[in-house]
C-alpha cells in the first residue's frame, strides 16, 4: 500500500495488521526505523493532535519532519496550486502527510503518484488515521473489536471521523445508535453503507439514559463551526447534547466515552476523572497508530 487516502482501501486483515504493529510500538515507540528519511507534514487546516502525533511519530522513529501548520505561510496563499505544492514537496519528502479543507484533495495527491501520501483528514469526508487510532482505542479497551454497540453522538452530518468509523467498523459486526440533531443527521450514504453491509443501525434525537445503558463505547463528537455557512444554525446546535458524570450512572461496566478531539462543551469537566473517559489515552493511542501507518506506506517492516 503505497498511500492511505480513505478506510475503504483496508481489509479487516489491513486493519488487524495496522494494530497489531501499533501494539509493538507501544510497547516500543522509539525505534530507528525512519533514520534518514523526511517525512512533510502539510496541513491546510489547523489541528493540534493530529499533527503533533504524526510529527512525533516520526521523530521517534528517527526520522525528520518538514511542512507548515498554517497554509498562509505557503505558497498556497499566492495562489500556488496544490498540484504543484505536492509535486515540489515530493522533490524533499519521502511521503507526504496532508490535511486539507476540500473533500477528495488526499485522492488528487495520491493520484499524481510522487509520493505515499496520508490523508489527515480532508474537509468532511474521511480521516482514516483516526479511524485506526480509534480502532486501536476499542480493542485495547474492549478486548476485541467483534460484535460491539456504539453509539456516535453529536454532529454525524459533518463528522469525518464517524464517517470513517462506520467503514472501519464494518468488518466486525457492529450495531450503531446516531444521535443528533435533525441538521446534523447521518449523510445518507453511510445509512446506505450499513444497510448495503446489513449492520443495524437505529436512529434518534433523544441523547437519553437509555442510549447509554445499552452501548459499549460512547463516541462524542463536537459541533464544528468551521463547517456552517449558516452561523445562526451553528449557534442552535452546538450544545444540543452534553455529557455529565450523573449520565454514566447504570452504565455497562465496560463502557469507555471516547472522542476525537478538540472538545468544547459536549463533555463536562467532571466526566474527565470517571472510569469511563477513556479520550485522553484514545489521544496518545494516536502516536502508535500513526508510526504503524507510517511504517505501512513506506514498506517498512517492524518486529517485536
Amino acid at each position: 500500500m503505497k498511500h492511505l487516502v480513505s478506510i475503504n482501501q483496508l481489509s479487516a486483515e489491513d486493519i488487524i495488521r495496522l494494530l497489531d504493529r501499533a501494539e509493538l510500538f507501544e510497547q516500543n515507540p522509539n525505534r530507528r526505523l525512519l533514520e534518514g528519511r523526511v517525512i512533510a507534514t502539510l496541513f491546510f487546516e489547523p489541528s493540534t493532535r493530529t499533527r503533533l502525533s504524526f510529527e512525533t511519530a516520526v521523530n521517534r522513529l528517527g526520522g525528520r519532519v518538514i511542512g507548515f501548520s498554517d497554509a498562509t505561510t505557503s505558497s498556497s496563499s499566492k495562489g500556488e496550486s496544490l498540484k504543484d505544492t505536492i509535486s515540489m514537496v515530493a522533490n524533499y519528502a519521502d511521503a507526504i502527510v496532508m490535511r486539507h479543507y476540500l473533500e477528495g484533495a488526499a485522492l488528487y495527491a495520491s493520484e499524481l503518484d510522487r509520493a505515499p501520501i496520508v490523508n489527515a483528514g480532508d474537509g468532511a469526508n474521511q480521516h482514516p488515521s483516526q479511524t485506526l487510532l480509534d480502532l486501536y482505542s476499542i480493542r485495547k479497551t474492549q478486548g476485541s473489536l467483534e460484535g460491539k454497540t456504539i453509539a456516535l453522538v453529536g454532529d454525524l452530518k459533518y463528522g469525518r471521523t464517524v464517517h470513517s468509523l462506520i467503514v472501519g467498523l464494518s468488518h466486525f459486526h457492529p450495531s450503531f445508535i446516531f444521535v443528533s440533531p435533525p441538521e446534523l443527521r447521518m449523510p445518507e450514504e453511510y445509512k446506505d453503507f450499513c444497510r448495503q453491509h446489513e449492520i443495524p443501525f437505529v436512529e434518534t434525537t433523544d441523547f437519553s439514559s437509555e442510549v447509554i445503558q445499552s452501548v459499549d463505547i460512547l463516541y462524542m463528537t463536537r459541533v464544528q463551526r468551521e463547517r456552517f455557512i449558516d452561523l445562526e444554525e451553528y449557534e442552535r446546535v452546538k450544545n444540543v447534547y452534553i455529557l455529565t458524570r450523573e449520565m454514566l450512572s447504570g452504565c455497562r461496566d465496560n463502557l469507555r466515552v471516547l472522542h476525537p478531539l478538540p472538545r468544547v462543551g459536549e463533555i463536562a469537566q467532571d466526566v474527565d476523572d470517571t472510569p469511563q473517559a477513556y479520550y485522553v489515552q484514545q489521544a496518545q493511542n494516536g502516536l502508535y497508530a500513526r508510526q504503524s501507518i507510517l511504517c505501512e506506506v513506506l514498506g517498512i517492516e517492524v518486529v517485536q
